[in-house]
């Protein structure tokens, strides 16, 4: 019978290499039942501890707030999963770390909608803005209207959540990509924390095109969503804005770890004058036993029954997606692999499932934490998002990356070039460049095989930088030190 593991998964790219833990018997139910018995395991048995995690597991449901609250904590996310989620978990993170704190999470009343029932710490509230720009339902058919309506129409229903707050604020933290919320905060004397949820090496990326240190092919843009050029030239414009506006912040929080990319931290160390904190990897840290929900186990009871390793995860993300004639040659070189698989596929579930056989289940929603720490998952088909990416990593599972755009594409080539933990689906970006389901059958047998040399040292490197992710969040780890450092920061702030 197989069951949750905690071993390496594999991903793409960094000079270096470099979340989720949990449990008050972590060591025996996890490490002594799945561990390996390595020097290095035993090493991390010793201190993968709920006690020496950045967020006590224990602490999550039981704290209270106080009358008075030392610390006010605005944190305004990008209206995106992909931005909410980091944000979210970080605050998590610093609520439960710091018990005299009140954290403030700003989202639309939309987006209230899709989280207002999620667990949190109870010092964590929400305050929601009016719906005033495009519902997340329809973004993705025209995403730079709706990028263009986050800059230009969330300030004043902000600025007016400000005003109305009972208590004095102490930091202001905010996504990066919102990058008028700066000025709010200068205007107002409030110290104003800019979390970076993508790559820090994306940052660079970008400075270097902006300062034409790196040229970019008109028909290759940095944010590569659509054909219509004129859009994207625009959503570029707000991009390079967002990360010129940082230098007017005092705080750069990078939702990394800083050994997978240190090279490039330290060069953003000493290009600002403010403290810059790789404080990731901003992925839930709650145990893995914990918040099941009864009504969605069969994809969970399924794994169980699978061999180790022998499984591959494919999840394209819940945004951008894929076409249909490609969707249909993945159905048809999954079904001709004979390869065991779980895909996660919202709308073409029915379907999918008909085409691709026996040995794959098809779903339209999972818990990804739950799946990628099953022992049965030996390979993660991802779009390689920034969150994804990371979650792998944890896990340490190699990578079959299809970048669909934005960051994504950055975040593959971190994966197969830097890391060496993974292998391309395809070598061009592009709804045009289909991969064909002889080639998909080809590609997964060899990639799912485990007694082929070449996978061998893809999932060794992928152990590697699991282990760099692990140590980053125990008691001395480089994340875990940069959390703390903030919060000292946070007690030294006056309030506003």
């Amino acid at each position: 019978m197989a069951g949750q593991r905690y071993s390496g998964l594999v991903i793409l790219r960094s000079p270096c290499l470099g979340d989720r833990l949990g449990g008050d018997d972590f060591r025996e139910r996890v490490w002594k039942k799945w561990g390996r018995g390595t020097e290095e395991d035993m090493y991390l048995r010793s201190v993968l501890s709920p006690q020496t995690l950045y967020i006590p597991i224990s602490d999550m449901n039981s704290v209270k707030v106080k009358p008075t609250m030392q610390c006010h904590v605005v944190a305004m996310p990008y209206p995106g999963r992909g931005h909410i989620n980091p944000m979210m978990n970080l605050c998590k993170v610093l609520a439960s770390k710091k018990k005299d704190i009140l954290v403030t999470f700003v989202v639309t009343e939309e987006w209230l909608s899709f989280i207002g029932s999620d667990p949190k710490p109870d010092n964590i509230r929400f305050s929601t803005i009016p719906n005033s720009i495009p519902s997340e339902l329809v973004r993705a058919a025209d995403i730079h209207s709706f990028f263009e309506a986050t800059m230009t129409k969330l300030e004043a229903p902000f600025v007016q959540l400000l005003d109305q707050l009972e208590l004095p604020v102490t930091v202001i933290i905010v996504d990066t990509v919102l990058f008028w919320v700066v000025d709010v905060g200068n205007r107002r004397n409030i110290p104003v924390a800019s979390l970076w949820t993508m790559s820090p090496s994306m940052f660079t990326t970008i400075q270097h095109i902006q300062a034409d240190y790196i040229s970019v092919k008109a028909e290759e843009p940095v944010v590569d969503t659509s054909h219509d050029q004129r859009a994207q030239q625009r959503s570029q414009r707000f991009l390079f804005e967002a990360c010129s506006c940082v230098t007017k912040a005092q705080y750069l929080l990078l939702a990394s770890i800083y050994e997978l990319e240190s090279e490039t931290i330290d060069v953003l160390n000493s290009q600002f004058s403010f403290p810059v904190y790789a404080v990731g990897p901003t992925i839930p840290l709650l145990d893995l036993e914990e918040n099941m929900n009864p009504g969605n186990q069969n994809y969970l009871n399924w794994l169980d029954g699978q061999p180790r390793s022998s499984v591959l995860y494919i999840s394209m993300g819940s945004f951008l997606s894929i076409s249909s004639a490609q969707m249909d040659e993945m159905a048809i070189g999954l079904h001709d692999s004979g390869v065991r698989f779980l895909w996660v596929a919202r709308d073409e579930t029915c379907r999918l499932n008909e085409v691709c056989g026996d040995m794959g289940l098809v779903v339209p929603w999972c818990d990804q934490l739950k799946v990628l720490s099953h022992s049965s998952i030996g390979g993660f088909w991802s779009h390689c998002g920034w969150n994804s990416t990371k979650e792998g990593m944890f896990y340490g599972i190699p990578f079959l990356t299809y970048p669909i755009g934005f960051d994504q594409i950055h975040n593959s080539e971190l994966i197969v070039e830097d890391w060496k933990i993974g292998w391309r689906v395809k070598k061009d970006v592009g709804a045009d460049n289909l991969v064909t389901g002889v080639e998909i059958a080809k590609l997964v047998t060899k990639f799912m095989d485990l007694e082929s040399d070449e996978m061998k040292e893809i999932r060794s490197k992928a152990s590697e930088v699991q282990h760099i992710c692990q140590r980053a969040v125990v008691k001395g780890g480089s994340s875990e030190s940069s959390i703390n450092a903030f919060i000292k920061d946070l007690s030294n702030c006056d309030r506003y």
